[in-house]
Formats: structure tokens, sequence, C-alpha cells
């Protein structure tokens, strides 16, 4: 974005003052989401050093969250002491499918630029476990136990919980410049069972992912969920052209449903879910569902789907979202989630998300960039949109199975 001032004064900062021995609690998945990913995108898009010798240095420090007897990962980690535990909320100390599915990435980068495999090894390990698991109706529940290697209960989410392990086995496989053929088999047979048993139409006509509760199903989606239409089209390129169109027309389906979630608001932004219940369709029927907190997913479909159809409503819905932003969310020194989207004088959160930045924005601007600003042939992007090259790591040489 030709910001280079502001750069230059980023790269300092890295350099000199953060400290990589936060003696607190960190999300292994954040930690490696948000800064692994961010120091490794950096690294790649300027070539500096610092960034690479930072983002290996950070890796080495979840590496002791994987000493379970599975070598499923705890969530929880402090990067001071190496101690890890899981999340105080989930269920029986289990560990979280989109929080230790979403490594892949990053794990092959940090071996590719250490040399070391054992990252490489931590994440084909997690993948080895996933596919020898029983899966109930072919789905994969959101809790795992890294004790046993089993499922605690049979929640299954498309959304938050469960969202980007989805999204990182298409993106493995991409990544791989299509060789991870294990990757892209595990994908196409997860998204069979999605079509099969979670995706449904409303009585209004809008095509929705519900979640699933031990077989029971709850027809609510979350903004998280909405991502799942750019991931479906990015995925349906690939394939027997049946398929292929299925595929796009499902994902251009959920993200005109995601839209309309947008619309139906009186902010013109969408709420944190919305439900398809007792006569309300793509619409918040909770107060505690209500808000909006600078999310991305919604533009992150538009996004993928303008680049991989070019048709200009999602260009026009992407500029309704810039402009709700600026009406409602801009306040003196940045933005600001509301506590309300159906309410025309909303009131602020006063929190603006690293993620607004990271991925709000950036799939703004590249919705408005031509295609060659970070093409989807050259890059894949990490579950918080930060850049990662493709067939930069030879999937072969990375580990042995």
């Amino acid at each position: 974005m030709e910001l280079e001032e502001e750069f230059q004064e980023a790269k300092q900062w890295v350099e000199k003052s953060f400290d990589l021995n936060v003696n607190g609690e960190a999300s292994l998945f954040e930690v490696n989401i948000r800064y692994i990913g961010g120091l490794l995108a950096t690294y790649y898009l300027t070539g500096e050093e610092v960034f690479k010798s930072k983002a290996l240095e950070l890796g080495e420090k979840l590496l002791p969250a994987f000493n379970t007897p599975t070598g499923i990962p705890r969530g929880v980690i402090n990067l001071g002491s190496g101690m890890s535990w899981s999340w105080g909320w989930a269920s029986a100390g289990s560990s979280i499918l989109a929080e230790f599915g979403t490594l892949h990435l990053e794990f092959l980068h940090l071996s590719e630029l250490s040399g070391n495999p054992v990252f490489a090894e931590k994440v084909m390990n997690i993948r080895r476990v996933l596919s020898r698991v029983e899966k109930p109706q072919g789905l994969y529940p959101n809790f795992l136990s890294p004790v046993t290697g089993s499922w605690v209960q049979h929640h299954v989410s498309i959304g938050g919980l469960g969202d980007s392990f989805y999204e990182y086995l298409i993106k493995s496989w991409l990544m791989s410049d299509k060789k991870d053929s294990e990757a892209k088999k595990m994908y196409d047979d997860a998204l069979e069972a999605i079509e099969k048993h979670l995706v449904k139409k409303s009585a209004g006509g809008l095509t929705y992912i519900a979640e699933w509760r031990g077989g029971i199903l709850d027809h609510k989606m979350g903004h998280l969920a909405c991502f799942s239409g750019g991931m479906i089209a990015l995925g349906a390129q690939h394939g027997p052209e049946d398929r292929r169109r299925r595929h796009m027309e499902l994902a251009a389906e959920i993200t005109s449903t995601c839209h309309e979630s947008y619309t139906r608001s009186d902010t013109r932004l969408g709420p944190e879910a919305f439900r398809f219940d007792e006569g309300s369709e793509a619409t918040a029927t909770r107060l505690s569902e209500r808000y909006y907190i600078l999310r991305p997913e919604v533009v992150e479909s538009y996004m993928y789907l303008w680049r991989l159809t070019h048709d200009p409503k999602y260009r026009h819905w992407g500029w309704d979202v810039v402009q709700a932003l600026e009406k409602h969310c801009r306040v003196e020194s940045g933005f600001s989630g509301i506590r309300d989207v159906y309410s025309t004088t909303p009131t602020h959160d006063n929190m603006q998300q690293s993620f607004f930045l990271a991925e709000t924005l950036k799939y703004l601007y590249l919705l408005f960039c031509e295609d060659d600003v970070l093409s989807l042939e050259d890059w894949v992007f990490n579950t918080e949109a930060h850049p990662l090259p493709i067939n930069h790591t030879d999937f072969k040489a990375a580990v042995q199975p």
C-alpha cells in the first residue's frame, strides 16, 4: 500500500520492543495466525531477515504446547515458562478443532525457513490423528481430547470453533501447488458431509449452513461462518465441471445470505449471529447476538467471489460496507465495534480489533484492486489474511510421512 514510513516505524518496533518472553497466558492459535502469520508474510513481502528470525523464535516458543499423549496441542501457553493448558471453558479439557486445525500453513513455512522439520512433523501428526478418528456422518466435531484423541462432544460448526480447520485443508493443498492430495481429499469429504447434513434453504429461499448438535440442527449462522462462501468458491476452481458449477452456486448463495444479514439491519452492518427460525430470516433474534465487532468474513467472501467471477455486485456490496463502517464505526482515533446493528444510533464498544486492519480493511482494499495485487495464483491468505507464497514449501522435503 506504499505506506513506507509506517512500515519502517513498525519494523523498528519489532526489532527493538517486541518481547517474546511474556509471562502470561497466550492463545496458541491466535499467536500463530496473528503474530507468526504476520511476521512470515512480512518477511516474504519484504525479504527483511528480522521478521523471519522473530517468526522462528516465536514458533519455538509454541512447541511445548504439543507435549501431550496424542500430540494434539493444548490451547493456552505461557510463552515465558512454556507451561500449557486447555481453555477453562472448553468441554472436559479438550482442544478446539479450529485452533489445532489452523496451524498447518504457518508451521510448514517455519520448517521450510528454518530447515528444522519439527514444525512440519507437529502438524502432520495432527492431520494423522484427524484422518484416523471416527467422524460422525463424515463431520468433524469441534472438541477433541488431547489425551485420548477422541471427540468430547458432538457439536459441529462451520462458524466459530470449527471454521478455519476446513479453510486450512483447501489452502494447504493450494499452498503445496496442489501436491498435498491428502488435504484435498479431506476437504472434499468434509464439504460433502457439510452439503449433505448442514446446508439448508429457508422458507424465504436463503441458503445457509446450520450448526449440528449431536444430530439436532440449530438453524443459526454466525458471522464467522460467512467466510465459507469465499472458501467454497476457492475450492470450486478445481475438479469436475458439474461439481465446480454446483460449488460456485453454493458459494454465491451463502455469500448472498450473508449480504442479506447486512442489508436487513438498520446500520447495513451484520450481526454476530443470525437465525432462520420462528419466522425470522438472516436476522439476530437474541440481544446477545446483535453486535458487530468489525469482523471481516463477509467482505472476505465478497473479495473471493469478485476475483473468481468478476460479477460487479460484489464490489457494490463491498462499497456499501465501506460507507456503513465510515458512518457508524468511525470514531475520533480509529474505528470501533457497535453494540446493536439494528439501532440507527449505535453505541460503540470502544474496541478496534487487530483483525480490522489485518483482514477487514485488507480484503476491502483488495476487492477494489487489480487481480494481480497479491494474485490468488501466487499467494494463499492465512486465516488472519496474512499472505503466504504458494509453492514456496517443497512439500515432500518438509516432512517424511
